[in-house]
């Protein structure tokens, strides 16, 4: 299980539920991490099961993923780069393709430049084109009916 330790969620034995001196803590204290990215508004769907099933995990999860978003590459940039990451062949994730996909593309990018980004990817294995291409298409097409 989790406890609150100087702020960072640290596992041991002890849940926050029956811990007495973490009852009086509002949701905004106990899950930061959690709380700041709802509010970025790049949310993954599947964070609300891991939410519901462990919020200390799903605490301890976003609080180490985290990233600075504001340094200086440009949004489209970081959207870019993540879409890469996500579409690589050792992580294939394709909820999160689908939203870096979104973010890159309302943030600027081109249906060219996500191409040649799962392109490069794909050097490491053809999956990230066979799932990121989809994907792409997909979002370009909704995006189109958008405007």
């Amino acid at each position: 299980m989790y406890r609150w330790i100087r702020r960072r969620c640290i596992r041991f034995g002890v849940t926050a539920s029956n811990n007495v001196e973490d009852e009086d803590v509002t949701p905004q204290e106990r899950y930061p991490a959690t709380q700041a990215q709802r509010a970025t508004g790049d949310w993954n769907p599947f964070w609300d099961t891991l939410a519901a099933l462990d919020p200390d995990y799903l605490e301890a999860f976003l609080a180490f993923r985290a990233v600075p978003q504001s340094g200086p590459l440009p949004k489209k940039y970081r959207e870019l780069i993540f879409i890469a990451i996500n579409v690589a062949t050792t992580h294939l994730w394709p909820s999160g393709i689908r939203r870096h996909m979104q973010n890159a593309l309302q943030a600027g990018a081109t249906k060219e430049e996500i191409l040649e980004v799962i392109q490069l990817a794909s050097i490491m294995g053809v999956h990230s084109m066979s799932m990121g291409v989809p994907i792409l298409l997909d979002e370009v097409e909704k995006l189109a009916a958008e405007a």
